[in-house]
């Protein structure tokens, strides 16, 4: 009997267990699976928290609806009936001490036609103008693994990058746009540049693929996206589970892996998937020839804050879902979702529920990580207050403090990745690297990385 350890239960370990047990099932293979787990709680970052009559999502709130490999899972897991969409609404702009909407007819801040160019309010005449040369403009020199920010600005003009596009983008991608490769972030926008000559074109001619679900781009469920984390434990009652347990080391021993646990236990395993960030799985491989590529990965880190108020959500701007900070707010924080009013699931009697992200990108970063919860909430209160008004006393909070947990896909990400799995092939066979530190951050993506990485380890059985 084969033995496979799945070190790591977050929503990428979890995938892979799961479609590997599926696998084993169908295939009759004479193979076992061990879920290793340090925190008692699985999910990593994908947590549900309930109280006073509000969900909040300290990690992941919601999954991307145009991803559609999600979907198969969330019928065979019975969930499609829990699925809830975001609320249609309005995204606005922290600029200049007031909110200004971000244009409707764009995606992630970059307009779809000339109109939604011309009535911006968030960008001058110029910038306007110097937009257009993305309608005359060839691409001779761009490939995917260029800067995302120079692509842009090269293409759109640098006022409409800074003010309107990259903004929008850093609340998808923690880092700097000048250090994130196309390829990490928006790869088919080289793809609408060279196609049809123009990045605004290819977007509007793909209107669908973004605009096909309406303003409804996210899903979550109605008990919270711990949902699927819960789901998938039950459907993998049968394999081995060691939670509240930290693999101190994974030590090569001829064609088998010995994997000693922190609380003084080892086991053996044929096959080990490690799930986890990449420092930890830096510390438990242990191997200099590793290190200098461990490295160059690079993590950001990120406070989030939830605040839910004894007031009705109705004192928000009509229809408006949250904001995004731009450089001369004067708030501290990176952005803000009306969470309330975006995913009415989360709030029982539609009481205002607001989120607050503060990055380790942001210039009070370093400070406010050095801050007590009791005055971290009176930072994110005076946030509060200067963008939206004044509030009483929240009656519930929730302040999580993620450090080091975002990946930061620089310019060499893609070339370090493949540079490791060079390595852990030829040092390693049978071991597999999997998670967001390497191949992506969205819950669909790391489904999807779970769902390869059970394949290629099902090749091995």
């Amino acid at each position: 009997m084969k033995k496979v350890a799945v070190i790591g239960g977050g929503i990428t370990g979890l995938s892979t267990a799961y479609y590997l047990h599926k696998i084993i099932r169908e295939r009759k293979l004479a193979a076992e699976i061990v879920l290793i787990e340090a925190d008692e709680r699985l999910g990593g970052k994908i947590h549900t928290v309930k109280r006073d009559g509000f969900i909040m999502e300290v990690g992941a709130d919601s999954l991307v609806a145009r991803k559609r490999n999600v979907d198969p899972l969330i019928d065979e897991l019975g969930l499609r009936e829990e699925v809830v969409y975001n609320a249609t609404g309005k995204s606005y702009l922290h600029a200049d001490g007031k909110l200004k909407l971000i244009p409707e007819d764009a995606v992630f801040g970059i307009p779809l036609s000339l109109q939604a160019l011309a009535e911006s309010g968030l960008i001058s005449a110029e910038g306007k103008v110097e937009a257009l040369k993305d309608f005359y403009t060839t691409n001779e020199t761009f490939t995917k693994n260029d800067s995302i920010g120079l692509f842009l600005e090269a293409f759109l003009g640098k006022e409409i990058v800074e003010k309107q596009i990259a903004p929008v983008l850093s609340g998808v991608y923690s880092g700097k746009l000048n250090e994130l490769t196309i390829a990490s972030t928006l790869p088919y926008l080289l793809d609408y540049k060279n196609q049809h000559g123009s990045i605004m074109k290819g977007l509007a001619e793909n209107r669908q693929t973004f605009k096909s679900q309406g303003e409804k781009k996210f899903l979550s469920f109605a008990g919270g996206t711990s949902a699927i984390i819960e789901r998938m434990e039950q459907a993998l009652s049968e394999i081995e589970w060691i939670k509240g347990c930290k693999v101190s080391r994974v030590i090569q021993d001829g064609k088998l892996y010995t994997l000693d646990l922190q609380d003084g236990r080892s086991l053996v395993s044929d096959s080990v998937v490690l799930s986890v960030p990449h420092q930890a799985a830096q510390s438990m491989l242990a191997n200099e020839n590793l290190n200098e590529d461990f490295a160059e990965l690079i993590g950001s880190s990120l406070i989030s804050v939830y605040m839910g108020f004894d007031v009705s959500d109705e004192l928000l701007p009509e229809n408006g879902t949250g904001f995004i900070v731009a450089d001369s707010s004067g708030l501290k924080c990176q952005a803000s979702t009306w969470t309330s009013r975006k995913w009415s699931h989360t709030s029982t009697n539609h009481q205002l529920l607001v989120r607050l992200f503060y990055k380790s990108s942001g210039p009070h970063y370093e400070r406010l990580q050095g801050l007590s919860e009791e005055e971290m909430l009176q930072e994110a209160m005076c946030d509060l207050q200067q963008s939206i008004g004044q509030l009483p006393p929240p009656t519930t909070y929730a302040i999580t403090r993620w450090t080091d947990a975002m990946p930061n896909y620089h310019l060499r990400h893609h070339e370090v990745v493949q540079s490791l799995e060079r390595k852990v092939a030829q040092q390693y066979p049978g071991l597999f690297l999997a998670g967001c530190s390497y191949y992506g951050v969205g819950i669909p993506d790391c489904i999807a990385n779970g769902e390869a990485t059970a394949a290629r380890v099902a090749e091995l059985l």
